[in-house]
């Protein structure tokens, strides 16, 4: 009996004394089994949920008559019925009752989990929209805050030419890229806007910007990757509403998914074709750039623009980078650049100098990575590894991984920013990424990672990076046996989602008064030299125009003057 679209899957229920009470559609449907089933006999009864196989082959499903959006279309409908890989149960049942369920299912009875928890928690959002007004049952709210690196009075693109500008998710706001794209979008210098998209938010700025700059006459190619897991159906709309305000879409080349958070904009000035790129390590989603921590890079370096010109020349033509200048560029450029530079690490520390390796990472499986880390140790060389989910290399193992260190952060906000440190002093090189050091993102993805140049940045990306090493908080270190442990509290509690926030509120930048129509000098000193008279200094009929600036400087004058008189 069909019933997803008769109810409501919250059902609240009215209390006096202000509190909320629900019950879910699904405990009534079983409650009143026997009343649904009238003149049968209800013997066992369960609430099961079913996960089925995600997993689509793109290139073994390929239908050449069709175009791959038409393909990615059809394959998303196959999803739905691909086979069960997993039974949920809200209770425990006969034996015979779960074996003829996994019979109808094939599963096996391994696959089968009893819950104590509801089977879908997804109505648990709806529920707190309810629940507002319950503040215990929240974090406290926190703003992604304004960059002091950034002016908000001078257009994005200027700044950027002058130096690199970075952001740093969610302690600083997402709007000053969205701003660099709407202007850009609106600027008569710019000819091209290139971007790849992974993920984008439901009401994406970011696509509006694209879709604007098309209409307002610019080239704006866009490589829209449709396998992006979940989102194939989000990014075929996308894809279909870029192609109908003007822009050329891309799908990536064959096999690869295109995972790397690139922008490039072009321009063509007086002084000839001028370059803005943009990297990142998470996606261009202003929702989730509230809820992950990332990066955002942005800079005018002609040989970081060289490089990303030639990862779009590539994927437009259905191909991949095969060598960059300063980029690592997977799956050709990044990996083996990784090797070479922890390579040179160890050739330091045989030479008694100080190697060092660090990365922050989402996870950590790439078996040719790995044991090129398991070399570092042995051969001297310090590992820190900031990394939040999987970990296949164990640290602290005697004789093996007794260099590495491996600490895990899950705290209020994802940790999904990608960090690669090389080198100890003055010698550290400092990369961001969108790729993990996983095989899948070095050897089947088109992922880029840059080097942090500006000085100021890579200290930023340092201490962001000695913060997480010093949490006591959310952090949990990894052991010999590979099990996590809390880390002691020794000195001041630190945790390090928090410190970065307060950080970020503490530089919010002090905004600047908005232009006012320049004083002459010579009213300047008349101002200065009229005391309580100031005013009448001004020309005729200029008194009443006076803003509430002039006015204010006009008072700081005479409180300047009369704290003269009293010396």
């Amino acid at each position: 009996i069909g019933c997803r679209e008769k109810f409501e899957r919250v059902i609240y229920l009215p209390r006096q004394d202000g509190t909320i009470c629900y019950v879910l559609v699904e405990e009534l449907i079983y409650h009143f089994a026997d009343k649904i089933f009238p003149g049968y006999k209800i013997e066992e009864k369960t609430l099961l949920r079913i996960t089925r196989n995600a997993d689509i082959d793109v290139d073994e499903s390929f239908d050449r008559e069709l175009d791959f959006r038409q393909n990615m279309s059809e394959l998303i409908n196959k999803r739905k019925r691909l086979c069960p890989i997993r039974m949920q149960l809200s209770k425990q049942i006969s034996d015979s009752f779960r074996k003829e369920l996994c019979t109808r299912l094939e599963l096996a009875n391994k696959q089968v989990f009893v819950e104590k928890t509801p089977l879908d928690l997804s109505f648990v959002f709806g529920v707190f929209d309810k629940a507002q007004d319950k503040k215990e049952l929240f974090f406290e709210p926190r703003t992604p805050q304004l960059s002091r690196m950034i002016d908000e009075q001078r257009p994005m693109i200027d700044q950027i030419d002058e130096r690199d500008l970075f952001l740093s998710y969610p302690y600083e706001s997402i709007q000053p890229f969205i701003r660099l794209l709407n202007e850009a979008a609106k600027d008569d210098e710019v000819v091209s806007i290139k971007m790849t998209l992974y993920r984008v938010a439901k009401n994406s700025k970011v696509i509006k910007a694209l879709c604007d700059a098309s209409e307002n006459g610019k080239e704006v190619v866009v490589l829209v990757e449709l396998r992006a897991r979940f989102d194939e159906e989000n990014n075929i709309g996308w894809s279909k509403q870029l192609e109908e305000a003007g822009c050329r879409v891309m799908y990536g080349p064959k096999g690869l998914k295109v995972h790397s958070k690139l922008c490039l904009i072009t321009r063509k000035t007086a002084d000839g074709v001028k370059y803005t790129t943009q990297i990142g390590t998470g996606n261009y989603n202003e929702k989730t750039a509230g809820l992950y921590t990332d990066l955002c890079l942005m800079t005018s370096n002609s040989q970081i623009a060289e490089d990303a010109q030639e990862v779009f020349r590539t994927l437009s033509i259905g191909e991949v980078v095969e060598h960059s200048k300063i980029l690592l560029v997977a799956p050709h450029c990044l990996q083996n650049r990784v090797l070479e530079m922890m390579d040179n690490e160890i050739a330091v520390a045989k030479a008694g100098g100080e190697g060092y390796v660090g990365a922050k990472l989402n996870s950590l499986t790439d078996k040719v990575i790995i044991d090129k880390i398991i070399e570092c140790s042995q051969a001297g060389v310090k590992v820190e590894l900031v990394i939040r989910g999987i970990s296949c290399l164990v640290a602290g193992v005697e004789g093996v991984t007794d260099n590495v260190k491996i600490r895990s952060i899950v705290g209020r906000y994802l940790e999904h920013a990608r960090i690669y440190i090389f080198g100890s002093g003055v010698r550290k090189n400092v990369y961001i990424s969108s790729a993990d050091y996983m095989t899948r993102n070095t050897t089947r993805r088109v992922e880029v990672a840059a080097p942090v140049l500006d000085e100021e940045i890579k200290k930023r990306v340092l201490d962001l990076f000695e913060t997480q090493l010093k949490d006591n908080v959310k952090a949990r270190d990894m052991q010999s046996d590979g099990t996590y442990i809390r880390k002691k509290v020794e000195g001041p509690v630190i945790d390090a989602q928090s410190r970065l926030f307060a950080e970020a509120y503490a530089n919010v930048p002090v905004p600047k008064p908005k232009a006012e129509p320049a004083i002459e000098l010579k009213e300047e000193k008349s101002i200065q030299a009229k005391d309580d008279n100031a005013e009448q200094s001004a020309p005729v009929g200029e008194t009443k125009k006076k803003s509430l600036w002039s006015r204010f400087i006009a008072f700081i004058f005479r409180k300047g003057k009369d704290k003269k008189e009293e010396v």
